[in-house]
């Protein structure tokens, strides 16, 4: 069983930037995949960022490529998604989530999943 909890939300203006973090605890943390995602209201959860366990392998929802990195410390037990020039369409909940395999884009895939942080932008 793995616990996740997300912090680093809050309310930004358009072009600004956010880091978010995303504490784990339980099982080996270092041999599980992880993921961002988000749900913003009156949508579905999409994918935002994924990372295998080495951290040598990423992923990104094309909406991603290019403002965001996802990275994560084993050492410290953590993942993270730094978000450089926000948008209005950037606000949402962020999830982190794990996986007891290598990291995907899909949701269903994550078996654990953290409570969320609110982001929102402000144009």
């Amino acid at each position: 069983q793995v616990q996740l909890v997300e912090s680093g939300g809050g309310l930004v203006q358009a072009g600004g930037s956010l880091r978010l973090s995303c504490a784990a605890s339980g099982r080996t943390f270092s041999s599980i995949g992880m993921g961002w995602f988000r749900q913003a209201p009156g949508k579905e959860r999409e994918f935002v960022a994924a990372i295998n366990w080495s951290g040598s392998s990423t992923y990104y929802a094309d909406s991603a490529k290019g403002r965001f990195t996802i990275s994560r410390d084993n050492g410290k037990n953590a993942v993270y998604l730094q978000m450089t020039s926000l948008k209005p369409s950037d606000t949402a909940v962020y999830y982190c989530a794990g996986r007891s395999n290598r990291a995907t884009m899909v949701t269903t895939d994550y078996a654990y999943w953290g409570q969320g942080t609110q982001v929102t932008v402000s144009s």
